[in-house]
Formats: structure tokens, sequence, C-alpha cells
């Protein structure tokens, strides 16, 4: 809604309030209505134009106002304010308005609010409104602030502020415009008399201001029309103003005039009075803004002012609590000095104000020297109460006493000299004289000493608010901390941009370590400098007072983070004074830092510490002392507190920034790192480590992680707020002593940034640091000698001891107990700048860094009476030194050979001792030199290729060790290494050489010198070379194993090799040749040596010399090489292991016992020959060897020893060689000029082959697992697995390589010798490493399959040779399977990866899983050749998958950790997919086969059926139901395929009739569904040839059986005696319906193709499943006369339903059960004679049934007629019509209704009705 619809409202309100009282209003209201409705905008624009309508339009206002009614006078100013609001009141009507509110004013509390809101409005809407009448609109409200209502006084109040603003920055707005005439100006007179011309904004300003400061002041004011205003008030809105147009005031000289002879004199009079808070507050308010924003203008008062503050900060020192004093006056109270303190805290942080008031006061001659007042006032301020603020004990350290009388602990003065020496000394004193009297509430922290809200701020307040008593210390602080880090903000940025960003000439690095600032080198006439230079004097004036304060306040209780601000302001004024070039300063706050980060008590204790026992009892006083922290026995080792180590923080930083500028002050500073270290060590020990390059960039400065800090109540502090997550202060963190460590070592590293200058003065400091102490632990000397003549003169000449005893206490607090230390700082430290200032020692003047650096090191080396770990660690730190410089020094350039020489000139000073001293043969001289000798050895190592002089030296220093001395009398031999103990005879024969220990270890050293010489031979002259093989052979014949070997082996090497490349050089071939082939002799000569090193590095160095050369060498050198060196080798290893086997007695071969560690190294030795011969062979073979005339020979000599180790040598040898003829074999050429020769090698290895195999061949024809009786006392050794592996390879090698050359298979006769020794492999049973074999494949029978696998089966033969071979493999597991006890021998090879122990079977079971499906693969593919027929091998695949069928679940497990198919599914599934191509293809090859053949494979065809369906299934019991019916339905395939793929072969006239009637009494004993108790189930193993039906001699049912054969039993009646017993019902129900099913389907006439095979069947089958019914019908009617009533099994009930319906529906072959009955069923089963018709009715009758299609049912009628007469219920069922069991062949559930099928019931005396019903009807006599 619009402020004029407000409007309108208002009006609307007016008029209706008034309509009855006055109804005058009420017109005039609505008038003014009318006006507002006829035209709005017009309306409002005549009220802003002051049009004629204005007064009719205010009349309703105005009028309102008048009626002192309280309602309408709300009404009309609200309706008055809506009209300014919308600017639609006319100037001219203003005063009117502000009389009109000014009567209204003494309404209620509603319309005086109302007011107050219309007046602001009214003056911020109306601008012009000026003088007199803005004096009235003020006086308004000043009256309405005069209220006793608060609402009412406050809500003046803040209009005042709000128009008193506005009314100043009206002032503002016109400056801005500058739009005034002169005569638009009011003159005015200035408080100085002067008068001036102001626009009327500024007039109304001036008049404003100089009225508040008069009504301040008690003084009647000028413009305003009051007689009083509070004082406070006043001030309050003085303050207001300054505040917000300080920028105006200093534009405008009346308004200073105003500050200068008004508001100073009262602000000043007004503190010098009587303290009353309110007013107090309110005028170091305006003085804080006077001092901040009017310094410069009011310089005078200012300083009255500040001196004024510090007057009262400092005033009444001794107390503070406002009390009177002897004198009769009052103190100023606490609050006062708070109040100018946070003044003072506020002018402090203003950096710039500090130094305008140096520049103003200080600076000038004969100035009050305000901030030095200050500082000073601020010192003692902090310093007066010591026992307020407390003890920091953590700046005493951890682990020692907090109180001493020891003068010496006076130290923690700091040693800074005048008066801030004797300030900090008395503030110690002070602190230690009252450290018993602290409590742990005595400290300082924000937290407990701060104001929530500063009392300077507290304006509500009548009186002073509760002060903390050390909240005035703690302002103090915080101005002290201000004034530091003004200095160091200011200059920091300034010395970056002057010193390090400075413009750079082209090619002139980077400053990272500038010097000081010189101010007399800067523009003196920039502002810039005038600035550095004030802060330069304020800090050198002040910085006493600073020091003085700062080291009292930090060594107080502070908290966390004021002991940071602490902190942080001692880093400021230490890198300020550094950046300033203050050295005075700078290296006494160095000093403070340093006490403080290393108390001297914590740095003399640590000697004194001997850690407590944890078993000593400690008495209760220690322990309450422990935990207070009281002084008494330290529980914890000395060490630095967290802020010990906060200061040593700092320390390292500050020296850090300013490292470029210290010059000989770096002396202290490393001193006091020194102590860091030594005390962050405990003792500077670390661990002593044997490595090298241990110097650079920090390195040996890291201690091991302890931690220094104690977090016990000994570290007491201020009290600390709780933990909070936020991360702590920068100068707190990363305060762990590794981190101190790094934060040290990388102060070191930054010694690479210092210009020349200061690098050499850093570096001198160091090492005088490092002499210095190290002449205070070198021992007193007598006299002097040469050496100390030496190092007098030595740049560390400090190195001489000193006349002080050695126990003395040095400045730095380092007390040296009696036990030396174990390193030096100093040495460390420089080794470590050294590393990273590489380039400065090269490049540079040798005075700059190489000499004091090298000087002091070789010094300290040759010091023969210093410590023996100090010149280790010198000698350690020189040599990495020496060993980096050559590295870098740039090649090719005229500074190499100078830098080369002087390393090794140094070099060699440590290594050659001079002769004259008497101490050059203790060990610590010794093991300097050897240390030399390693560094010599990294020079040569990195450097060697590059030296271009030096070479005299090197050998030089080489032999000084290797000079040769007699053996002592009594010598014995040096003790061979590991590797030879035990070796018995083979010990290597006592050598020459000295036997001291440390010789030997400097032989060492220099033979690793020598090698690396070795390495650089190309460099080398023949005489040198002739020197260095004469060498070689000194240090090869060492009893040091190591030494020998090297030089035998790969030094030797290196020569031959550089010899050789020289021997190109057609003029230098001779003499080299020469040297070469003496070289061979030599390496000849050690391959046989007694030590396995030394043989094997013999034997490798001349292998790899021939193969790395052969290529060049002439087929006369090779020839002779082969006689000569191969095998002459390998006759004399052969004889060494042949020897030393028969000086050790052995057991038999099948069980050897361990053999020698010394054998087993021959036996290596030969493997590595055998192994190198091949890769000689297999390189050089066809280019060379084959092309000798000696060839053969030669080849015969090699496959010799090949054949040699088969039967001899330990297995470890024989796999190996077998390698290398394979190796050698691969190698032949098949190229046409080479055929004849390579054809020979062939047969040669594969008579050999042949010879090899009756090894396995011989004892594979014994039975599996049985020893050889040929073989078992001979001499042959068990062949292992890899052994067998490897024979294995050689085979297929060199018949894939014969039928490349041949281009087609080996003969039959080779191949079936070939698979014998195969099969011999692969049930090889002496084996010690057999492999897991049943899960995956051993690598033996994988290599013997692979084998089998490459043979070409397209030869006549080759197949059934390969098939049979497979069968019997698949039987394996089976009938080959064996234990295997043996325990693995310690001779196999270490490397094998076979377990300890063997396998504890040999299964087989992984071949058998991959044969029998190859059968199939390989049958499939050859299936048409009839020669697997008739050769029998059908039969034997046939009679292979027959043994896993019969067993069954008797198999073992087809796999240990996976989920593989029983083997005999896997054997069920590969048996059927045969047979399913058996038939059909030997009815198609019928003439080529013979008909024995073909009933060799039906009958094992049948055989196989029977095993499967009678196999014992009682396992399968066990089972889960649903395992049950997946196993019964696997087996449902071998009904099937009997019904699909075998009965209609059966029939054919090849088949005898025996093996149909076989499978017909097989499906009759698989139909069975119980035994009785004396008719067990046979097992597959007890059934005989021609299988009798289930049961025992002698039961019931057998001789039923065997009667029934006879044709007169035809329709014999006879039942027999019956039982009760159930009888054993056998498993799988389902499976024996099916066969029942196919036994009906076969004797039926369903199937109708091949018509006479199947009459034949069924004529052959019938007996069978008559005598099966028989057996139901029976057997149910003898019982039944026994059981009476009592119901049979279910099963029995449904067998005797299943029998009659299937009876009745069976229909047969015409005359076939005639010619069952006949002496030749298969004759007349197609066709019988005539019937007889001379025969009797009964006879003619019975002769006619059986040749009927239901002669069954007439067999049965006798028994179907004792069914019907049963008198007692009989069993009954309900079925669907159309249901019928599910035969073989349908698939279909055993119950299985038709779609249009219905339910009958059914019984057994219905069926038996209808079954005679059938036989009426056959006769004729039913329907």
């Amino acid at each position: 809604m619009s402020s004029l619809a407000f409007l309108v409202t208002e009006l609307q309100s007016l008029a209706s309030e008034t309509r009855r009282k006055h109804p005058d209003v009420r017109e005039a209201a609505e008038k003014s209505l009318a006006i507002l409705r006829l035209s709005p905008e017009q309306a409002t624009a005549h009220l802003a134009s002051d049009g004629p309508q204005s007064d009719d339009l205010l009349r309703p206002v105005f009028m309102g106002c008048a009626t002192k009614n309280a309602k309408v006078v709300a009404i009309s100013l609200g309706s008055l304010q809506r009209l300014i609001a919308l600017k639609a009141v006319p100037q001219s009507a203003v005063p009117l308005i502000i009389t009109t509110m000014s009567d209204c004013m003494n309404q209620g509390v509603d319309i005086q609010l109302r007011i107050l809101q219309t007046l602001l409005s009214l003056i911020t809407n109306f601008p012009a409104v000026h003088g007199q009448l803005l004096g009235d609109a003020l006086l308004l409200c000043f009256r309405l602030h005069e209220s006793r209502i608060a609402v009412v006084s406050s809500t003046a109040a803040a209009t005042l502020r709000q128009l008193v603003m506005f009314v100043v920055d009206k002032v503002v707005d016109e400056d801005r415009r500058d739009e005034l005439t002169e005569s638009a100006k009011t003159e005015a007179v200035l408080p100085n008399g002067a008068t001036t011309k102001l626009g009327p904004s500024a007039h109304d300003a001036y008049a404003v201001f100089e009225d508040l400061c008069l009504l301040a002041n008690s003084e009647h004011p000028q413009f305003l029309k009051l007689e009083a205003l509070r004082k406070t008030f006043a001030l309050e809105l003085i303050e207001s103003v300054l505040t917000n147009y300080h920028d105006l005031f200093r534009k405008h000289d009346e308004l200073l005039l105003l500050l200068q002879h008004h508001l100073c004199p009262l602000v000043h009079k007004s503190l010098s009075d009587r303290p009353n808070f309110p007013l107090t507050l309110r005028c170091t308010r305006v003085v804080f803004l006077l001092l901040k924003q009017f310094s410069p203008e009011l310089k005078t008062e200012s300083e009255v002012f500040l001196m004024l503050l510090i007057r009262i900060v400092g005033a009444e020192s001794g107390d503070t609590d406002p009390v009177d004093t002897a004198q009769g006056h009052t103190v100023r109270p606490l609050w006062m000095r708070v109040l100018a303190m946070e003044i003072m805290r506020g002018l402090c942080s203003d950096a710039e104000l500090m130094r305008s008031v140096w520049d103003r006061y200080d600076a000038e001659e004969g100035g009050s020297k305000v901030f030095t007042s200050l500082i000073t006032a601020l010192k003692r301020l902090v310093t007066e109460r010591p026992a307020l603020l407390g003890v920091g004990q953590q700046m005493f350290g951890v682990g020692v006493s907090t109180h001493s009388s020891s003068s010496a602990d006076g130290a923690y003065a700091l040693d800074v000299g005048g008066v801030a020496g004797m300030v900090a000394s008395a503030a110690s004193a002070t602190v230690s004289g009252v450290a018993n009297m602290m409590t742990t509430e005595a400290g300082l922290s924000v937290q407990t000493s701060a104001m929530k809200l500063q009392c300077i701020d507290q304006l509500d307040k009548a009186d002073s608010p509760p002060i903390p008593e050390s909240y005035l210390y703690l302002l103090g602080v915080q101005c002290l901390v201000s004034l530091c880090e003004g200095f160091a903000t200011f200059t920091a940025p300034l010395y970056n941009s002057i010193m390090v960003q400075k413009p750079r000439t082209a090619g002139e690095p980077v400053i990272r370590a500038p010097p000081a600032l010189d101010l007399s080198t800067l523009p003196q006439d920039e502002p810039v400098t005038h600035q550095l230079q004030t802060v330069h004097n304020m800090v050198e004036s002040g910085w006493p007072a600073l020091l003085a304060a700062l080291s009292f306040l930090i060594s107080t209780n502070l908290s966390d983070e004021l002991f940071v601000d602490v902190l942080a302001s001692y880093q400021a004024l230490t890198t300020v004074s550094g950046m300033l070039g203050l050295t005075t300063p700078r290296d006494a706050f160095f000093t403070s830092l340093a006490r403080l980060a290393i108390p001297t008590r914590v740095v003399s204790s640590i000697d004194s510490y001997i850690p407590a026992e944890p078993s000593t009892p400690r008495t209760a006083a220690s322990a309450i002392s422990e935990t207070f922290g009281l002084p008494g026995g330290s529980a914890q080792p000395p060490g630095l507190s967290e802020r010990n180590m906060a200061c040593l923080k700092v320390l390292v930083a500050s020296a850090m920034f300013l490292a470029g500028s210290l010059g000989p002050s770096w002396f202290d500073i490393l001193e006091a790192l020194q102590n860091a270290d030594y005390v962050l060590t405990m003792k500077g020990a670390r661990a002593a480590t044997s490595k090298r390059n241990t110097i650079g960039p920090g390195a040996g400065s890291l201690p091991p992680s302890r931690s220094v800090s104690s977090s016990g109540p000994a570290t007491s502090g201020a009290p600390q707020p709780p933990s909070s997550p936020t991360p702590r202060h920068p100068l707190l963190a990363d305060l762990d002593p590794d981190s101190l460590e790094h934060s040290i070592q990388r102060l070191f590293d930054a010694s690479k940034n210092l210009e020349d200058s200061a690098f050499c003065d850093f570096v001198k400091a160091l090492c005088k640091l490092s002499g210095a102490m190290i002449g205070m632990q070198s021992d007193t000397l007598e006299g002097t000698n040469e050496s100390m003549e030496e190092l007098a003169a030595s740049p560390s000449s400090m190195l001489s001891p000193s006349a002080e005893p050695a126990h003395r206490r040095r400045v730095s607090g380092i007390h040296l107990p009696r036990t030396l230390r174990s390193g030096d700082f100093g040495i460390a430290k420089l080794g470590g700048v050294a590393m990273l200032n590489i380039h400065r020692l090269i490049y540079r003047s040798p005075d700059v860094a190489w000499d004091p650096i090298t000087g002091h090191l070789l010094s300290v080396v040759r010091h023969y009476h210093a410590p023996p770990t100090i010149r280790i660690q010198a000698a350690r730190v020189l040599d990495d030194i020496l060993v980096v410089v050559p590295r870098n020094v740039t090649s090719s350039t005229e500074l190499q050979p100078v830098v080369q020489r002087r390393v090794l000139d140094v070099l060699a000073s440590q290594v050659i001792p001079p002769e004259s001293s008497a101490l050059a043969g203790n060990s610590t001289t010794i093991e300097l030199r050897k240390m030399g000798l390693e560094t010599l050895h990294q020079i040569l190592q990195s450097s060697g290729h590059t030296l271009v002089v030096g070479w005299e030296t090197i050998f030089e220093m080489l032999g000084s060790v290797c000079k040769s001395a007699p053996p002592p009398s009594g010598s014995v031999t040096p003790t061979p290494s590991n590797s030879l103990q035990d070796l018995g005879k083979n010990r290597p024969p006592p050598l020459s050489y000295l036997n001291e220990k440390s010789y030997t270890s400097l032989v060492k050293i220099a033979f690793q010198s020598l090698t690396l010489v070795c390495d650089s031979l190309s460099s080398l002259s023949p005489e040198h070379l002739r020197l260095c093989i004469s060498t070689l052979g000194q240090f090869g014949r060492q009893a040091d194993t190591n030494i020998a070997l090297t030089a035998a082996e790969s030094l030797l090497w290196g020569v031959s090799d550089s010899i050789q490349a020289k021997r190109r050089d057609e003029d230098k071939e001779p003499e080299y040749s020469a040297l070469w082939m003496f070289l061979l002799l030599e390496v000849l000569g050690l391959c046989t040596d007694a030590r396995p090193e030394v043989r094997v590095g013999a034997i490798q160095t001349l292998f790899r010399t021939l193969q790395l050369y052969g290529a060049t060498l002439s087929l006369e050198t090779w020839d002779e090489c082969i006689w000569k060196v191969t095998f002459p080798l390998l006759d004399s290893i052969t004889a060494s292991i042949r020897r030393s086997a028969a000086m050790t007695p052995g057991d038999e071969p099948s069980s050897p016992a361990p053999a020698p560690a010394a054998d087993l190294q021959w036996d290596e030795s030969k493997i590595l020959a055998l192994q190198s011969i091949g890769s000689i062979f297999h390189d050089f073979l066809t280019s060379k060897i084959m092309r000798l005339d000696s060839f053969v020979k030669a080849w015969e000599v090699f496959v010799g020893h090949i054949q040699d180790s088969w039967l001899h040598d330990n297995r470890t040898i024989t796999a190996t060689a077998l390698r290398c003829l394979e190796k050698a074999i691969r190698a032949c050429s098949v190229a046409e000029d080479l055929k004849a020769q390579t054809m020979e090698a062939l047969e040669i290895a594969w008579r050999a082959c042949d010879e090899m195999g009756a090894t396995v061949a011989e004892r594979e024809a014994s039975s599996p697992g049985a020893k050889s009786p040929t073989l078992a006392g001979s001499a042959v050794k068990p062949l292992t697995q890899e052994a067998l592996m490897a024979y294995v390879d050689v085979i297929r090698c060199t018949r894939s390589l014969s039928r490349q050359l041949e281009d087609h298979e080996w003969q039959l006769e080779r191949l079936t010798r070939l698979m014998t020794i195969l099969k011999g492999v692969l049930t090889y049973p002496s084996s010690p490493d057999f492999r897991p074999d049943i899960d995956a494949l051993s690598p033996v029978q994988a290599v013997v399959m692979e084998a089998v696998d490459s043979i070409d089966l397209t030869a006549q033969g080759v197949i059934s040779l390969v098939l049979r071979d497979l069968s019997e493999y698949a039987t394996l597991p089976f009938l080959a399977a064996f234990d295997v006890q043996t325990p693995l021998p310690s001779s196999l090879p270490s490397g094998s990866r076979v377990s300890r122990t063997a396998p504890s079977r040999v299964t087989y079971i992984a071949l058998s899983k991959k044969t029998m499906p190859q059968l199939v693969d390989l049958f499939l593919r050859f299936k048409d050749d009839a020669a697997i027929y008739a050769d029998g091998t059908v039969e034997t695949i046939f009679a292979a998958y027959s043994i896993p069928i019969k067993l069954k679940y008797e198999c073992p497990a087809p796999s240990k950790f996976g989920k593989d198919q029983p083997l005999w599914k896997t054997a069920t599934a590969s048996f059927l997919r045969i047979v399913r191509e058996c038939g059909d293809q030997m009815r198609k090859l019928r003439e080529k086969i013979p008909d024995e053949r073909v009933e060799g494979v039906w009958r094992q065809v049948v055989d196989t059926f029977r095993g499967a369906i009678l196999a014992d299934c009682s396992a399968v019991e066990q089972f889960p139901l649903d395992v049950q019916e997946a196993e019964e339905n696997f087996d449902l395939s071998l009904v099937a395929s009997l019904e699909i793929d075998v009965v209609p072969y059966l029939g054919e006239a090849s088949v005898p009739d025996y093996i149909v009637s076989q499978l017909a009494r097989v499906l009759q004993q698989g139909s069975r569904l119980r035994t009785t108790d004396d008719d067990l189930p046979p097992s597959p193993s007890s059934l005989p040839d021609v299988p009798l039906p289930r049961g025992s001699k002698g039961s019931r049912e057998s001789q039923s059986s065997k009667d029934f054969d006879k044709a007169e039993n035809f329709g014999h009646g006879h039942i027999g005696a019956g039982t009760t017993a159930l009888g054993h019902f056998l498993p799988r129900e389902r499976f024996s319906y099916w066969c029942f099913d196919l036994l009906f389907l076969i004797c039926s006439d369903t199937s109708q193709d091949q018509i006479s095979a199947r009459r034949r069947i069924t004529a052959l089958s019938i007996p069978s499943l008559l005598e099966r019914c028989r057996l139901t019908l029976v057997g149910y009617v003898a019982d039944e006369s026994l059981r009476g009533n009592l119901p049979f099994p279910r099963a029995r009930e449904e067998e005797l339903l299943y029998v009659l319906r299937k009876l009745l529906h069976l229909r047969l072959w015409p005359g076939t059960l005639w010619a069952a009955l006949s002496d030749s069923p298969s004759q007349y089963s197609s066709k019988q004679p005539a019937i007889d018709q001379s025969l009797a009715p009964s006879a003619l009758i019975a002769d006619a049934v059986k040749r009927s299609t239901k002669a069954h049912l007439f067999h049965f009628y006798p028994i179907l007629c004792e069914i019907i007469g049963i008198p007692r219920r009989v069993p009954m069922a309900w079925v669907m019509t159309g249901a019928h069991r599910m035969s073989a062949e349908s698939g279909k559930t055993p119950v299985e209704d038709t779609p249009d099928g219905h339910a009958v019931e059914l019984d057994a005396r219905t069926l038996a009705k209808d079954c005679l019903k059938a036989v009426g009807r056959e006769l004729g006599v039913g329907h």
C-alpha cells in the first residue's frame, strides 16, 4: 500500500474519530479527502509547492493536534508523518509544524514517541532547515530526552544522535557541492576571537558542536536554548561526531579550534579530577579518538594526553587498589588504569601512529621522549606484580629442579649487558624469589584474565564492572606484542622489496640470503627511508626495555595463546634488529632466545642423570612431589619442555631469516644449536652406522625419536582451556624432537643460499665451534710433537689442548663427562653444509670453502689425541666430500685435473700414514685408512672413467696396503667362509698372507678398488694390464674365498674381454692372443678347485668367454676347445664326483642317505658345466661344431656323458644333463648341407634314449610299485620327476626334428617302443618327488600326454596303438594307483618347488579324467577305420570304461579341491557316446570285421551295461533326495541307450544267442524291487561271466527259474510255500521299473522295424520276462495265504498291479513263445513249423496257444485263477485311463494322464479277470 493510501486512511480515521465532538475537524478532514480523491497527484503537488489548496489539506492535521484529544492528536500526527514522507508539506509550513509538535509535547508517551518520529522525518526530509528553526527542533528533542520515562528518553537520545549526525553530514554534502556564494554564508565568531564566514550547514554544525562542548563543560550554550545537559550524553554525542566525521574536522579549521579550545581542556580537566567511572570512561574514549585521528593537528594536546595516559598507567605501581595514601589523596583506581591501558592497546596497535609519536616527540632534541616513556612504563607495569603472574615451570625444562642456589643458574639472567641485563637479572631474581610461593592459580591467559566486554565499551555501567586482577597485565602484554608486530609488519615488506626483489641485471642470481639494510645507501629524500630510519631509532632506543619486559613475561605462567604472542614478539624484534643492521640488540635477542630454548640446568643435568630403576620403591613424599611438580628427584630424564622447543623453533627460524647478515655472530647461534642437538638427542648419542654417504642434507643430525617434552605434572603452565579440535598456532605445532631436528637441519641446508663472504663466515664459525669442542675432549699433552705443531699452523689451530681441565663447563652449559661424546656436532653439520655447497668447493677460490673445510677435517683426522669416534666421524665427512666433488666437476675443462689432483692429494694424506708417527699402526688409524680406501673405491666407482691424472697415486695407495710379509710361525689357515665349513678334505690348503684382522680388512677394501680398476681396463697400457693380471692371480690364491672367487670369475672375465677387444687390431693381435690363451688355461686350472665358489666362478668365466668370442674362433681353435677344454672338464668333474661317492658309504639307491655338502657342491659344479656346454652347443653347433671333422665322434662322446649321468649320477645332475642334450638337439641344423650329420646325431640320440628307456620300461614290465628283479640290486638311483620330464622332452625333440627332416612319422615298431617307454615313464614307481595328480596332471603326466598327442595317427596301426595305450591310461586309477612313503631326499635341488614330503598316493585320477573323453574324440575321428574293430581296440576301450562303471560309487574321488564329475559318470558318458556310433559303424563295416570281433564287441558292451545296471547303489541311500533323484535320472541314459543303440543291433545273426539272453537276464535282475533275507544283492565283482538271476543258491526263486526252462513247465501253476517276511527293498525303485519297461518292450511287437531281428530278440528274452512276472504273481499268492488280512507293503501291491496291467496289454510276436520253448529259439523266431494235427487235443491246443500273441496269459492261467479266488481284499489303485509307466524311450513321468483320460479304480482281481477274459477271447469263447 502506498503512502498516499495510508494518508487517505489516516484522514478517514480522523474524520470518523471527530464526527461527534469536533465536527469542524471532521469537515476539514472530509474536505481534504475530497481534494485527494479528486486528483491525488495534483493535490500532493500543490502541497509541496505551497499551492492554494495547501491550507485546506493541512488544516485538519493542525486542528486535530489542537483538540488535545490523545487519540485525535495521534491520528493527526500520523497524518502529518505521512505527508512528510510524501514530501507534500511546503517549506513554509515547517515552523508551524514544529510549533504544533511543541504544543503537543506534554501529551502521553505514544504522542511523544510519535513527535520524535515526526521530527526525525521532518529534519531529514527538509535539509533547508537551518539556524534557529533547526535549534528549535533539536531543543524539542533535548527536552524529550530529559523525560523520566525511559523509552522516551532513550528514543530521544537516539533521535538526537541521528539529527546531530545529519547536521554534520549536511556539511559534507555542502562541501562536496561547493555552490555557496559569499552572501549565503554566515559570519561566526571563533573561540580564539577571530571571525569567519560559514555556510548554513557548516554554521549549524559549528554551533551544535560548540554547544555540546560547552554543555559538557557545564557552560551555557550559545545556540541551543538549554539550561544543562548530562555531561555523559554530551560526550557521547561528541564521540559519535568525531568517530564518523574526523576527516571533515581536519578540513575545517573552525572545528579544529573547537577541539583545541573547548574539547581538549574539557577532557583533560575531567581526567585530572576525581575519577568518576561514567564520565572518565567517555572522556577516555574521546581522548583515544583525538590521539588516533588528530594527533598531527593537536601536537601539544596529544603530547599532554599521551604523558597523562603514561602517568595513569605507571601510577602507584606498587598497589592497584584505590586506597587512601599517607598524603591524604586518592590514588587512581584500577579501572582507570585499565581504561588507560585499553586506550594504549589501541594506540600501540597503530604502528604508523607510534612512528609518528617517535618523530614528533622522541626524535626532537629536548623532546618529551613519549615513546621511550611508554616502553618504560609498560615494562614497569608487567613486572610490578610477579606473584600475580606466576612462574612458567616449562621454561626451566623438564627433569630438572626448579630451584637452585648455584650461581651458575644466574645465567638465567640474560647476558645482554647494560640496562637490559640489569632489568632482566632483577626480573629473574624476583621470579626465583617468589617461585616457591606460586600456586597453580597464578598465571595469565586470555580466557581467565580478560573481560568478556572490555571496560571502555561498558557505557551502560554507572560504576566500574568487576575487573580481573590480572587484566591490567594482560593489556600490558598485548601492548608490547602490538608494538613488536608493528615493527615487523612495516619493516619486513620493505626489506623484502629492497633487498630480495630489487631489480637485477641480466645473469645476476636471485638473492636468497640478503645482508642487512644499510640505510645510508638508500635515497635520503624518500619517505620510506625516513620511516625505516624511524623504526631503526625506535628499536635502538627501546630494545633494552622491550627485551627486559619480554624476557620477564615469557618466564611467567602464560597461557599458550599469550606465550605464542610473546614469542612472536621476540621473533619480530630479533628479525627487525637483524634487518635494520642493529647488531647489538639482534645478538642480545638471540642470546636470550638461546637461554630460553636451552636452559643451562637442562644441559648440565643430562650427564648427571641416572635413570631410576622401575623396581625401586619410592617414598610417599617423592610420589607427592612428582605429582605436584615440586622440586625433588627427577623422575624423567632432563629435556626440553614444549615451550623450550617453541623458543628453539623461533631461534632457528630467525637465524634462517637473517642468515645472510649474521657474520661472526654465527658462533653463538651455532653453539646454541649444538646444545639443542645435545639435549634433543640425549647426550648426542646417535645410533652408530657403518653406512657411507651419511653426510648430506638432513644426514647425521636426526636423532632417534624420543619425546623430550613432558606432559606430566612437572610441566606447569597457566590454566588451560578445555581442549578443542581447532588447530594449534604454527609456533606450537611440530614441536617434537624430530621436527626440531629437521628445522635445525634446514638452517644448515640454507647455507647454499649464502653469498660467498657470508658462507665463509658461517663455515669458519662452524669450524671454530668444532675445534673448541674437540679441544675440550682431547687428552692433555705433556709436551708438543710434530703433529701438534702442524695442527697449530692449520686453519683449526683451536684443536690444541687447552690448559683448562678436560671436565670444565663451557659457557654453553655443556658439561663433558669422563665418558667422551660419540660424535661432534660441528663436524656432522660441516659435512652436510659441504654436500650442499659442492659447486662452491669446486668453482670458488679454495680459501672460500675448500681450505677451511678440508683443512679442519684433515687436522681432526690426523689429531692422534682426539677421541677416536671424533676422528672417524671427521674422516667419514671428509671422505663423503672427496667422493662427491669429482662427480660434479665439468669434464673437458682446465679445472678438472686441478680438482682431481686436489682430491687425491687430500685422500692420500689420509690413507698413507706418516712413517715417523708412532701411533700410525693403532686400530683407529687402521680404521681411518680403511675408510680412505673405501673412499678411493667410491671415487673409482663414480668418477673413475673421468680420471685424467692420479693413476700413480691410486696405485701408490693400493700398494701401501698390499705389501707382502712372511707368515708368522705357527700360522694357521684363515677360517673359510660359511659356505666352506665342514668341507673336510676339500678345505683349501694354508696360504701365505698376513693374519692380522685389520690388514685383512684393508686388503678387502683394496681389492674392491682393484675391481673398479679392472672396469677401466681400456685406458690401461699393456704394462698396466700385465700388472693387473699378476695382481689378480695373487688375489685369486688368497684364503678369502670371496676375493678368490671374484678374481677368478668377474675380474679375469673383464681382462679377457679387454684383451679380445684389443685383439681385433691386426698389429697387436699376436701379443693379445697369447695373453688370452694363457688366461683360458689359467681359468681351466681353477675349474677343479676344491672350493665350490671358485670352481663355479671359473667355469662361468670359461664358458662365457667361449660363448662371447666363439663366433670369431676358427674351426681348428674350436676343435681344440672341444677336446682339450670341454670334455676334459666333464671328465675331471665326474671323476671327482665318483671319488667322493666311493669314499662315502651309502645305503640302497632307493632310499639314499643325505649326501655330504661337498658332494652336493660337486654336483652343482657339474650341473653348471652341463648347462654351459648346452649353451655352447645351442649357440655354435650349427655354425661351428657340426662342421668339424670329428663332430660325430664328439657327439657320441657328448651323448655318452649324458647316458652315463642317467645311469650313475645323482638325479640333480640327470635332469640338467638331459636338458643339455635337449638343447643340443634343438640346435641341430635342418639345412641340406648338414642334413646327414643331423640324421646321424638324431639316430645316436634315439639309441641312447632307447637304452635309457630300459630303466623305466623293464620296471614297468613288473607290477607297479615293485622293484624290478633285474634292477633291484643295480646302482641305478631312483629317477626324479624332473629327470623323467627332461627325458620325455628329449624324445619329443628328437621325434620333432626327425619328422621335420624326413617329413613322415616314425615306423610303427619304433612308435611301439616309444609308447612302451612313455608308459613306463608314466607308471614309474620309484620317484622320490611325485607331484599331486588329482585335480591336474602332474608335470610328467602332462609331458607324456603331450608326447602322445604329437603322434601322427594317420599311419597304419598307429591309432590302434594309441587308443589301446590311452585305454590303459584310463584304467590306471583303478588298477595301478599306489601309496608313496618315500620322503624327499636331501639331494634334490634347493629350488625345487615341491614340499619336503611327497604326496601320500599316486592316483592317476587327472590322467584318467583327461584320457576318457580323449578316447571318445579319437574314436569318433577314426570310427570309419575297420582296423580298430578288427584288432580288438574297441573292445579294449569298452573294457577300460567298464571298470569305473562297475565300481560306480566305489571309484576314488574325482578331485581334491574342485567339484569335478565322478569318474564313473565320465566313463558312462564317454562309453555311451561310443556305443551310439559303434552299432551303426559295425553294420557298415561288417564285411571287414571278423565275427569273433563282433561277438567280442557286443559281449563287452553287454557286460559293461550289466556292470552299470547291477552296480551296488546302496551308497546312494545316504544322499539327499534331490541328489538321489538326479543320480537315478543319470542312469536313465543307460536304459535309453540300450533301447536305442544296442537292442536294434543285437538281433543280427552275427550276435550269438547267449549275448541276447544275457541282456534279458540283466534287465530281469535290474527290474527287481526287493530281495528276501536269504537273497542278498550281488556286487559286480561277485557276478559270474554269465550272470545268474539275483539270488543265492537254494532260494525258491532260483529253483523256480531253473525249472522254467523246460518246455513241460508251460502253464505250470505250482504256487509253493509263502512267507510273511517283508524282505529287503532295493533302492532306486524308478530305475527298476525302467528296466522292467524295457524288458516288456523288447518282448512285445511294438517296434515294427527290423522285424526279423526283433522277433529273434523277443524269442530269446521272453523266458526272462515270464520268469520275472511269475516271481511277482506266485510270490503274492503264496504270501497272501499266510498274511491273511495283514496288508502288503505299497511296493508289492504296486508291483502286482503293474505286472497284471502289463501282461494284460502285452502283445507278443506270433509264435514267439513257441520258439522260446523250442530247442533253437533263433531258428524258429520268425517262422515255426506247422501244427502237428496228430497231437492229442490237449497237446494240440497247447501247441496252438503257444503260437498266440497272448500266449503269456495262457502260461499264467493257473495263477490268474488263484488271484481271482482270493477271498480277501486284493490290491487296488486309482489310475487314469491311457496312463502308463514311463518307458526308457519316452522319458515321461511314471504316471501321466492324457488329455482324454479319466480316473478309474483298478484292483488285482479285476485285472486278473480281464486277463482271463482275454484268454477266453483268444480261445474264441469270449467277446
